[in-house]
């Protein structure tokens, strides 16, 4: 009889742990790949393994260019730019929209008091705040995640800081400011500038190299990609390109940047040892942000006037995949599985 009942009870404990971990994983999400669309203000939520897009999220009636994701990949935060380029007349975003990436909807919204132009968001690796480049304010806006509520602002010291880099241990932030064509160096601790570093008129985009040791913006007036030095905040070199540059991402190894060559239809690959081009890619028209996955296996480039996002083998430089997104699309991130 005891026997009997050990046995049964056995048989609940197990077909109980074996649902648990079915609910789990049912729960559970994969990584997903997300790009801002500008052309219809659109958010898209791609499968990465799969090299598909599979679903879109409005985030609102005025367009988005970036796009980050919470580090536990459950929300994506989208700022709402406006209608126009950096520097050019048009409407001036008030807003940031946040995504549930798992509902795929809109569940909250961060309210500027006024427009900003809010642009280009990192979350920091140190405070787990949300930063964000507002234009107009000519500063980095702070907020916290939690609250959804402002908690700060550093003043970038210059004008049209449009795009912001942070470095790993969130001490330091680089802003490129694109028509002064400078690029600010940010103190997030104190919340101060340290210094305006002068590169060229005008630029765009910004990377760090994988050691923080070397800060990457293109040059709009010539083909070739300033080198800061960041130990000591100076213009180190400049390294010629085929063609004008925009965005520019490392690889995990610290070997290679990957530089979206914008009206060349190409993408470069930079040899960080050597400070030269080592080949270029050819991809669709427009390309303009790259983002490397974090186990380092592809470089994915979002290729604006032609709806896909060039995805590229760093094993061997070719393009495995052109991916379907939305119109325009511009800005990338990388959601992890959760």
């Amino acid at each position: 009889m005891r026997s009997n009942f050990l046995r049964l009870l056995a048989i609940v404990l197990l077909m109980s742990s074996t649902f648990s971990i079915r609910a789990a994983e049912s729960e559970s999400h994969a990584a997903l790949l997300l790009a801002a669309n500008k052309g219809d203000h659109t958010l898209s939520l791609i499968d990465p393994s799969a090299g598909r897009q599979i679903a879109t999220v409005d985030v609102g009636g005025i367009t988005g260019h970036e796009v980050i994701a919470s580090p536990d990949g459950r929300y994506a935060y989208v700022p709402i730019y406006g209608n126009s380029g950096v520097g050019l007349a048009g409407t001036d975003g008030a807003s940031i929209t946040i995504v549930d990436l798992a509902a795929q909807k809109v569940t909250g919204k961060v309210d500027f008091d006024h427009g900003v132009r809010p642009h280009c968001p990192q979350i920091g690796p140190k405070d787990g705040l949300l930063y964000v480049t507002t234009e107009l304010d000519k500063a980095i806006t702070i907020i916290d995640p939690h609250t959804q509520k402002i908690v700060g602002k550093i003043p970038t010291g210059a004008s049209e800081s449009h795009m912001l880099a942070i470095t790993k241990d969130g001490r330091r932030g680089y802003t490129a400011n694109v028509g002064p064509g400078s690029v600010s160096v940010l103190d997030l601790e104190r919340r101060k500038a340290i210094t305006v570093i002068p590169v060229a008129q005008p630029i765009q985009r910004i990377a760090l190299s994988v050691d923080d040791r070397l800060v990457f913006t293109s040059d709009q007036s010539k083909p070739q990609l300033a080198v800061i030095d960041t130990s000591t905040n100076t213009l180190k070199t400049w390294i010629p390109l085929p063609a004008h540059g925009y965005g520019a991402a490392a690889t995990p190894d610290g070997h290679w940047l990957v530089v979206p060559l914008r009206d060349g239809k190409q993408v470069a690959v930079v040899d960080l040892g050597t400070m030269k081009v080592a080949r270029t890619i050819d991809v669709p028209a427009a390309p303009q942000e790259a983002l490397i996955s974090p186990d380092g296996r592809f470089a994915y480039v979002s290729c604006d006037a032609s709806h896909k996002i060039a995805m590229i083998r760093t094993s061997d430089w070719t393009v495995e995949k052109l991916v379907d997104a939305g119109p325009i699309v511009d800005g990338l991130a990388w959601a992890a599985a959760r």
